[in-house]
């Protein structure tokens, strides 16, 4: 069953429009996480309002929007007021344009969102927009409002959707003269800059997510889980030493030197080849006294993997949708 969409409303395209819903693209919510707690008891905290005036804790029903004028001074401004600015937008994306992707400043990405037809009834309505940019290079820009502000969105086809991606404005992105400003305009050799390229072309490979490793969240999990077994982690660690590159002709050589020891990713070669080249796989060393875990500390990804029933037979597999 698809999820429930984060939001409703519909795509419009001039006179032809479609009931879609959308969802977040991304998610967080698997990275290990923290309470703050009282470090006395072991207790969970929890934050409360209070007046910076007053000093008094402030009850929800009395809280509400400030836009702040001058030190101290502020206008109130209710939800009602400015839910009311953009009533027409609100579940209505309409595309106002299409433009070649490749013009779109990777600056302006901001957050991706599936989108998806929420009704039979707009399914075809949906198709039609999806097929007609498939192959052109091209986006739609539409408007959204989202979180009570409205965003300008970037809708492609992606796969049997479409992939909308909200942009930042102007005002929101930096100019890139504070940062390279400084950079001096510096004359590099041709020699040096076929050194670069060669080492460039060995480490040539396609792109593939499923090798990216979050080291922090896996530090993060084996620090739990030893101090669950009762063991006290190390608090510090070394600090690497800067590599001492004297000569930049001579780092490029060494590392072209180092790949040649070193097979390229992809490089062709027999089984037995690439068996004696890979470090044999270490078994996790166990600890004398060790004890066993109370409780498993996994990511929330894992966990909720193992919480979903074991899979049917494929014989009694109900055909999906």
């Amino acid at each position: 069953m698809a999820a429930r969409a984060y939001w409703k409303g519909y795509l419009k395209l001039s006179l032809v429009a479609c009931p879609i819903g959308i969802n977040p693209a991304t998610s967080s919510s698997e990275r290990v996480s923290f309470r703050q707690i009282n470090k006395a008891t072991g207790n969970r905290l929890r934050q409360q309002l209070v007046d910076e005036v007053t000093r008094e804790p402030v009850e929800a029903e009395n809280k509400g929007r400030g836009y702040e004028v001058d030190k101290g001074v502020f206008i109130q401004v209710e939800d009602e007021e400015i839910e009311a600015l953009q009533v027409e937008s609100k579940h209505t994306i309409e595309i106002d344009a299409f433009v070649p992707a490749a013009q779109i400043d990777k600056r302006y990405y901001d957050s991706p969102y599936y989108v998806f037809p929420n009704d039979s009834v707009g399914q075809e309505a949906f198709a039609v927009i999806r097929d007609a940019m498939k192959g052109k290079n091209v986006v739609a820009l539409g408007r959204i409002v989202l979180a009570r502000r409205e965003r300008v969105i970037a809708l492609e086809p992606f796969e049997k959707g479409l992939l909308g991606t909200t942009l930042r404005y102007p005002y929101e992105v930096r100019s890139a003269a504070d940062a390279f400003d400084d950079i001096e305009d510096v004359k590099i050799s041709g020699e040096m800059l076929k050194l670069a390229e060669h080492i460039l072309e060995t480490k040539m490979e396609e792109f593939d997510p499923s090798k990216f490793e979050d080291r922090y969240e896996t530090a993060l999990v084996e620090l739990l889980r030893q101090k669950q077994a009762g063991f006290k982690p190390p608090k510090g660690r070394e600090r690497p030493v800067a590599p001492n590159v004297v000569n930049l002709m001579d780092a490029l050589r060494q590392s072209i030197a180092a790949g040649r020891r070193t097979p390229a990713a992809g490089a062709k070669g027999s089984a037995a080849e690439k068996a004696a080249a890979a470090p044999a796989k270490k078994g996790k060393k166990k600890v004398e006294g060790q004890r066993e875990m109370l409780l498993p500390i996994e990511g929330r990804k894992q966990k909720e993997a193992a919480k979903k029933p074991a899979a049917k037979p494929a014989g009694r597999q109900r055909k999906a949708g």
